[in-house]
């Protein structure tokens, strides 16, 4: 394993902020993996932790292939990360909308133009990545639509779902889409929480990754194949969005299997516990997105139901 430095920036107040990256094997660049880049995903950079710490072990016992090069940045943000901040700590910018960044602009840009001149290149991306909404997902492979897409190197993962996602005009500053575009085969892996570490959704996303390297001959890690995915796009996905603001209590959980009329939480008034609204499927499917917080706004986005 060699450590190295991508990107380093002097600080006034205290230690300067830099971003390691973690080398593994030589030759070609084969595969890089970028962890967290906003100051809330926890889940995430435990997840490229726990990549780092197989791969040592692997290299050691030598099972990395000749000639394939592995990187994996766990951290880009951790400035924000002590904080308990979700972007950038100064301007509040988000650093996964920056891409494919500018050495000469401001911090975030820099930050961008740094990670993707390292990771540029390379015959595979993965991308750690969290949604937009504080909720948790059932843990699967995220693609972009861009025509450079590959659904069938993303079964290889073993996840249970493969999602194609049709990109809109603020995805083009993203890691995965510039990736694609630079001919880099990208997949987003979501990993079910963020914010806190969900230790057997973690484990199911890291081994993901040991298999597809696995299968595709950069190292020798035996193992299962996991699940047979299930390939689909946005029109397979109900949103259930909330009519009443609350507290909203939960009862059902992500991965959960539902039909048509079961009960999937309700809003209570926040001074009296009178029920406010009751939140039930109006489809069979799965829970594939359940919002966590126990606080809910009035046109806010509970669920996303999987259509059977």
């Amino acid at each position: 394993m060699k450590l190295t430095n991508i990107f380093t920036m002097k600080s006034p107040f205290r230690d300067d902020f830099a971003i390691p990256g973690y080398y593994f094997g030589n030759g070609e660049k084969t595969i890089a993996i970028v962890g967290s880049m906003r100051g809330d995903e926890i889940q995430q950079l435990f997840v490229a932790s726990q990549v780092v710490k197989n791969l040592a072990r692997l290299e050691e016992a030598g099972m990395i292939s000749k000639d394939h090069g592995i990187l994996v940045i766990p951290s880009a943000n951790h400035y924000s990360m002590n904080i308990k901040k979700r972007f950038w700590a100064m301007d509040n910018t988000d650093i996964n909308r920056m891409f494919p960044g500018y050495d000469q602009g401001e911090t975030t840009q820099r930050v961008a133009s740094a990670i993707f001149e390292t990771v540029r290149g390379y015959e595979y991306g993965i991308h750690l990545a969290s949604y937009y909404l504080s909720g948790n997902f059932v843990p699967h492979v995220r693609i972009m639509n861009t025509g450079y897409q590959d659904a069938e190197d993303a079964q290889y993962f073993g996840l249970p779902y493969v999602y194609m996602y049709q990109p809109k005009p603020f995805d083009t500053g993203i890691l995965n889409y510039n990736w694609q575009i630079f001919e880099t085969k990208a997949f987003s892996l979501y990993s079910g929480s963020t914010e806190s570490i969900d230790k057997e959704m973690a484990k199911m996303t890291w081994l993901s990754i040991l298999r597809f390297m696995n299968s595709k001959g950069i190292i020798k890690y035996p193992c299962h194949g996991g699940f047979h995915p299930y390939v689909f796009d946005q029109s397979s996905l109900h949103t259930i969005v909330s009519k009443q603001a609350g507290l909203f209590y939960v009862l059902c959980k992500v991965g959960q299997q539902v039909k048509a009329g079961d009960i999937l939480a309700k809003i209570l008034d926040p001074y009296t516990g009178e029920t406010r609204a009751v939140i039930d499927s109006p489809i069979d499917g799965t829970i594939f997105f359940s919002y966590v917080h126990p606080l809910i706004h009035q046109h806010s986005r509970m669920f996303q139901i999987l259509k059977f």
